[in-house]
């Protein structure tokens, strides 16, 4: 019936496995729950997550090497045994407990059903408050009911359940090996096959709030591997959007300019206890235009 999917890197996630499985065994169905180590160094996240194999229809499978997270699902879903699979991130928190069961209540009503997340209302850390306010304000329009209205926006396999045979035919893009928008071009993916999305009201808690520093960097990475991507993600990312409108008026030299004269001034503020959404946005544009000028084609 089901097979839960965590990859994991560094990271403990075995009160997040043992919560699962607790409604797993209540559930009344087959299930399995399968966690992946893609090469992680971490010796205490390693031996903590091999207790998980004491747990009944649960697997600690290693990957010697860090193949990334994209290849790293397409790994998990091909080891399962069941015909839904449930992808979950190995930051995530259980907070509600018919979380397995809304989701078994929903098989078949469409070849995704997607549970969503939300966040700590509250952050005491002065270091944290970057991805802490953007991920507040993200929240605003994470609701199910928001989220049908464009299914196959802004994607995320953070928390979603995936018919397997479907899965199958697509898969993650395995090309995606650094951090970000393997699971937004799955998404633009499924729009293109006319595959149905059914977003519901099931969310984890998110518990990865990264430190500022941890965040921008990944936010790099990410614009990163969305230059690489190239057209592939037209249509599928408002910063693309807006950049191609700066390119069309042949202005986006003004933001490489931005990027050269104010790139550390934006950095400051962004890494400061006080950072402006508003700047980091500008901040992802300019660093993008600035890559873009050196990307062979």
């Amino acid at each position: 019936m089901l097979s839960i999917l965590i990859p994991t890197h560094n990271y403990t996630c075995y009160k997040l496995v043992a919560d699962l499985h607790q409604q797993g065994e209540a559930l009344g169905v087959p299930y399995e729950i399968i966690v992946c180590e893609d090469g992680s160094r971490d010796s205490v996240s390693i031996i903590a997550n091999h207790k998980i194999e004491e747990l009944s229809n649960c697997r600690h499978i290693i990957n010697k090497h860090n193949i990334g997270q994209a290849a790293t699902r397409n790994l998990l879903v091909k080891n399962a045994l069941y015909d839904w699979v449930l992808f979950i991130d190995c930051d995530a928190q259980v907070i509600h407990d018919d979380f397995l069961a809304n989701y078994i209540n929903n098989v078949g009503k469409g070849d995704v059903v997607v549970g969503g997340l939300q966040h700590p209302r509250y952050n005491d850390d002065p270091n944290r408050t970057l991805r802490f306010k953007y991920e507040t304000e993200a929240d605003k329009t994470r609701g199910a009911e928001f989220r049908n209205q464009n299914p196959y926006n802004k994607f995320t396999a953070f928390n979603c359940m995936v018919r397997r045979s479907m899965f199958l035919c697509i898969l993650f893009d395995e090309n995606c090996r650094q951090y970000g928008y393997e699971d937004a071009l799955f998404g633009l993916e499924l729009k293109r096959r006319g595959i149905s999305i059914l977003h519901i009201d099931n969310p984890l808690l998110h518990t990865g709030i990264d430190t500022n520093k941890a965040f921008l960097q990944k936010t790099e990475t990410a614009l990163n591997t969305l230059l690489l991507l190239g057209n592939r993600m037209q249509g599928g990312s408002a910063l693309l959007n807006m950049y191609a409108r700066f390119s069309r008026r042949r202005s986006a030299w003004l933001l490489r300019l931005n990027y050269s004269l104010f790139g550390g001034l934006m950095r400051r503020n962004l890494l400061s206890a006080h950072p402006s959404l508003t700047v980091f946005n500008f901040y992802k544009l300019c660093y993008y235009a600035n890559l873009d000028q050196y990307l062979v084609r």
